[in-house]
């Protein structure tokens, strides 16, 4: 639903003026409208200059044809009037053996001259050719008839000395006559326009006042310089000709144009949809979508762009999330280095804060001895012992901070190995027993006689050391330390804790008692000489381990505690139970 809503969303976005669709219709149909006012304008235009220029060049080669046809016949002898009489006869001659090979019979009713001449008349007006004329006509009337039936040009000889009209091709023949002995006579015609002009002939077009209408007319005298001819053909039927024309181009294209634009409809929607899903998948892509994907069961260019998308989106997905990785990492180091800019600010703080009373008291008792302000020697014995136990204060912190700032950045790494954390918790007892003694102080020691850790054990030995530390200074009431290990058989793990009896910590400061510095009763720390380093050095110790630290408020105390791996249970060897066994019957 969400899919077709986008899509929808789409359409309706496409559905303005820079739409594929709208654009397509648009050039289609401005190119349909721009090929039909072209042919308008070529049939307006240039179609009728065409046409008079192939008439002229028709008019003078029918000239030159007829010219020559009489000079052929004018050498041998002949007379323009001669050649039409014996032509004629001929004529009819050949058609009356036709008509007889035909099985006809012979009408005698008419003359041949009569006959032929009709026969020519009529076929000048039908425009096709009857009776004795051939398909491929010599002679001067087959030439003359031949460029009547085929060009529609209007012929008429006048013999010009006698003004007797030797051949006539239309029954506009006398008035084609006068026309004719009016341009001999160099008398005016209204709108005439002279085409062409050879020696001894003129082109021109004319317009006849009577029919409304315009011709192409050739006139002047053949080379025997006694025959006088004039040539007519119609121009109208062009100009019908382009009316027509362009009332078909109107109609026929408007009906393309329709037709054309609503197949280009159906044919731009079947190009367009495909583009309109590829583009809702593109946009939800946009939105990092990347669990949606293109048909690409298509083989034209559609299905090679869908294709393209998956993969593209294949990548895009697999680069963001490279990305989101790498962007992560760099937000954790950026955290990171501003978390250590910050503990460093702090550090320096707090060292200096650190070192500020023990340097002075060092410095106000060195004085004093320089001064002579102690005279006898249990002053200067006192005041030698406070240098040296601030002293000796700065170097175990000193020691603290080295071996703290080590740990953090992973430059003091542990061995991890198996050991017996049940045999250093004993010795380290032993080892602080005059302390232990000092402070009045009463242990408990709840452990296995074996207890076989995982870790290394002279860093485990300095977080037990802290611990022991720690619960020695804070000591009260009973003034009992319980140390004890319980084993996690499920985690595989051992928890060793140490208990003191004293007042419990205040709640809110027991998730600061890790951070370096960090005291609770800070009149009391300096009486010890405590820095605030101690448990965070057990932190560290544990965090390098990747193991658990932690501290809890209990009944009438405190209790601190850590945890450790248990190491792998070791088969006994045969020496091993050879030994029990003789140990067993001894």
């Amino acid at each position: 639903m969400n899919s077709q809503s986008q899509l929808s969303r789409l359409r309706q976005r496409f559905s303005l003026r820079h739409s594929i669709r709208r654009r397509i219709m648009v050039i289609f149909i401005g190119l349909m409208a721009c090929m039909l006012l072209a042919v308008w304008a070529i049939n307006n235009f240039w179609l009728e200059r065409y046409y008079v220029s192939q008439k002229q060049e028709v008019m003078e080669q029918a000239y030159l044809d007829i010219n020559r046809v009489v000079m052929e016949q004018v050498q041998e002898g002949k007379s323009v009037s001669d050649i039409i009489e014996e032509e004629q006869r001929q004529e009819w001659e050949n058609w009356i053996q036709d008509r007889k090979q035909s099985g006809f019979r012979e009408n005698s009713s008419e003359t041949p001259e009569e006959d032929a001449s009709e026969n020519s008349r009529k076929n000048s007006k039908k425009g096709k050719q009857e009776g004795p004329v051939g398909p491929e006509e010599k002679g001067l009337l087959g030439t003359i008839r031949t460029y009547g039936d085929h060009n529609n040009i209007t012929t008429v000889l006048i013999d010009s000395y006698t003004g007797t009209i030797l051949l006539r091709s239309d029954w506009e023949t006398d008035f084609l006559a006068r026309k004719v002995q009016q341009y001999v006579l160099g008398m005016d015609v209204d709108r005439s326009k002279v085409l062409k002009q050879g020696d001894n002939y003129v082109i021109e077009m004319n317009y006849d006042s009577r029919t409304n209408a315009t011709y192409v007319e050739s006139w002047g005298y053949f080379s025997d310089n006694k025959t006088l001819f004039i040539m007519s053909m119609p121009l109208d039927s062009i100009r019908e000709s382009v009316g027509l024309s362009n009332r078909f181009i109107t109609y026929a294209g408007l009906i393309v144009l329709v037709a054309g634009s609503i197949l280009m409809y159906f044919a731009t929607n079947q190009v367009t949809r495909p583009i309109l899903k590829l583009a809702s998948l593109s946009e939800q892509m946009s939105e990092l979508n990347f669990d949606v994907s293109c048909d690409d069961s298509r083989q034209d260019e559609i299905g090679v762009l869908g294709r393209s998308m998956n993969t593209l989106s294949d990548k895009l997905k697999e680069t963001i999330g490279a990305l989101q990785e790498a962007n992560q990492q760099l937000q954790h180091d950026i955290e990171e280095k501003t978390q250590i800019d910050e503990m460093r600010k702090e550090f320096i703080a707090n060292v200096s804060h650190e070192l500020k009373t023990p340097i002075a008291l060092i410095q106000g008792y060195a004085e004093g001895l320089t001064e002579g302000m102690c005279e006898d020697e249990e002053s200067r014995n006192y005041y030698c012992e406070v240098i040296m136990d601030e002293a000796n204060k700065m170097n175990k912190m000193v020691k603290q901070l080295l071996t703290l700032t080590a740990l953090e950045f992973g430059r003091d790494m542990p061995s991890i190995e198996p050991f017996d954390g049940a045999e250093l918790i004993r010795d380290l007892v032993n080892s602080s027993s005059i302390l232990l003694q000092q402070n009045e102080a009463r242990v408990e020691i709840d452990v296995p006689e074996h207890l076989e850790v995982l870790g290394d054990e002279f860093k485990i030995e300095e977080v037990v050391t802290n611990y022991l530390t720690n619960a020695l200074h804070h000591l009260d009431g009973e003034r009992l330390i319980r140390i004890r290990a319980e084993i996690r058989e499920e985690t595989r793990q051992a928890v060793i804790r140490v208990f003191n009896t004293g007042n419990p910590i205040p709640e809110e400061d027991l998730p600061n008692l890790w951070t370096k510095f960090y005291k609770v009763d800070k009149a009391r720390t300096r009486a010890y000489g405590g820095s605030g380093i101690g448990l965070s050095i057990v932190r560290a110790i544990m965090d390098a381990h990747h193991q658990d630290c932690g501290v809890a408020n209990t009944d009438g105390g405190v209790e601190f505690w850590f945890t450790l791996a248990m190491a792998q249970k070791k088969e006994p060897s045969k020496a091993d139970l050879q030994e029990e066994e003789q140990k067993g019957s001894l």
